[in-house]
């Protein structure tokens, strides 16, 4: 019998529960190092509740802000854009900067949490992040300065907060793991929501420097306090940076691919919904509420999709957001010529794209188990890098080589069909991951 057949075997019996233990046979099958009997011990004595609630809490602090300012650099793009600072497709890179850190540092993060544990790396990832917002009011006039402050500081600094809450959750919630990460997850839909109109108003009151400078005051003000909240069960296993071993496994490797191709889409929609309402003559309000309907669906989406996790099954949702994702953007946003339709894509996208870093880290655990996802999702993650950095300005290359806002909506098709045919790829792996494990298509997995 093949290796392949007995690893296959060994997935169906653990995968389908998944309040039971289910990493430690992949290790196996890798030839991986034995796991300690205190982390056996630890993975069968998830509290699922107690003070993992406050934990969460923490946590969603950090993801409101980490995620929420990521996420309306659209709305401050626009207004840059305006003034002349630089083009879209150079300030859109600025914004995909900062994300792209999450993958760039996503390796050695899970090296430093090991080392100095969660809470310290949330303190440095909340104070680079607002600290980063500061120092960008002083530059808003020089995009060489936005790459240093938005894309580096707060790059970093989004990072290490993205890693802390990443792997917290999953050492409290076991059977209520998929929830936990949503509510966590939600936090930066909602923090997106809101932080989208706040900086709409803010610019047009005091400017993008004030605008920045406050958000970043907001961001220390409530992130150093929640990042206190947080604490580590079980300190994270002292590892390698990489375990190579992991891609002797197909199964990591088509998680390990799908993830790279779907984030290139990812952060289209929000970077350009706000240029495009400019297209089709909407008003510059209209964009940043754009922006707000789609946050607020993705915390929708979040804790929706996370909670369907504890019930149909990770894997499952996760081709169900990459599949739903793909679709809108191929379908509804190329003939969103007008304001209803254009609402109803950013719910529909929202919905489905911002499912998609709910279940990511319950997929994960559920595969690798809370003592090893430090080092498998940091390894996950960093295959996230070209996507993060690339996916905006690809779409803002591909606007401008079509005629850019002045095209009107023409223009902005070929950039609709290249984001939506990515997440079909990605979903496409997933479901062969998915059936290769298990071909009953009911099958809870």
């Amino acid at each position: 019998m093949s290796t392949d057949q007995i690893e296959m075997r060994n997935t169906r019996r653990l995968s389908l529960p998944l309040e039971q233990p289910t990493v430690d046979n992949l290790q196996h099958s890798l030839s991986a190092n034995t796991v300690p009997n205190a982390a056996v011990v630890h993975e069968n004595t998830v509290p699922d509740g107690g003070y993992g609630w406050i934990a969460v809490f923490g946590c969603a602090v950090i993801t409101w802000w980490f995620v929420g300012t990521t996420y309306s650099w659209g709305v401050v793009q626009t207004a840059l854009v305006e003034q002349g600072v630089s083009g879209a497709s150079t300030l859109s890179f600025v914004g995909s900067l900062t994300v792209s850190c999450i993958a760039i540092l996503a390796v050695a993060n899970a090296r430093i949490v090991s080392g100095i544990g969660a809470q310290k790396l949330a303190f440095l990832g909340v104070t680079l992040l607002g600290g980063g917002e500061i120092l960008a009011a002083f530059a808003v006039d020089n995009v060489g300065a936005l790459f240093a402050t938005v894309g580096v500081v707060m790059g970093v600094g989004t990072s290490m907060c993205f890693m802390t809450v990443s792997i917290i959750p999953g050492q409290y919630f076991q059977r209520k793991r998929g929830l936990a990460n949503g509510i966590v997850f939600a936090a930066g839909g909602l923090g997106g929501a809101a932080i989208s109109l706040a900086i709409e108003r803010l610019l047009d009151v005091l400017g993008p420097a004030w605008a920045l400078r406050i958000v970043g005051i907001l961001t220390l003000g409530s992130g150093l306090p929640a990042a206190w909240l947080i604490r580590e069960r079980a300190p994270a296993q002292r590892t390698t940076f990489v375990d190579w071993r992991l891609f002797t496994s197909l199964k990591f490797d088509l998680l390990f691919l799908s993830g790279v191709i779907a984030t290139f889409p990812l952060f289209v929609p929000p970077f350009f919904l706000p240029l495009y309402c400019q297209s089709i003559q909407l008003k510059p309000s209209v964009g940043a509420a754009m922006v707000a309907i789609f946050n607020f669906s993705g915390a929708l989406g979040r804790i929706g999709f996370g909670l369907l996790c504890d019930f149909v099954g990770p894997l499952n949702i996760l081709f169900i957001t990459l599949l739903l994702t793909g679709v809108s953007m191929l379908v509804l946003w190329p003939f969103s010529n007008t304001l209803v339709p254009l609402a109803i894509f950013a719910i529909w996208n929202g919905i489905a794209s911002g499912g998609f870093f709910a279940v990511m880290p319950t997929v994960v655990g559920s595969v690798f188990g809370s003592h090893k996802m430090p080092i498998a999702m940091g390894m996950i993650v960093t295959g996230w890098a070209g996507g993060y950095l690339m996916g905006g300005p690809i779409a803002g290359y591909m606007l401008g080589r079509y005629g850019g806002v002045e095209g009107g909506i023409m223009a902005f098709r070929p950039a609709m069909y290249y984001a939506g045919s990515m997440s079909l790829g990605a979903a496409s792996l997933v479901a062969w991951m998915r059936f290769r494990i298990d071909a009953t298509v009911l099958c809870k997995l």
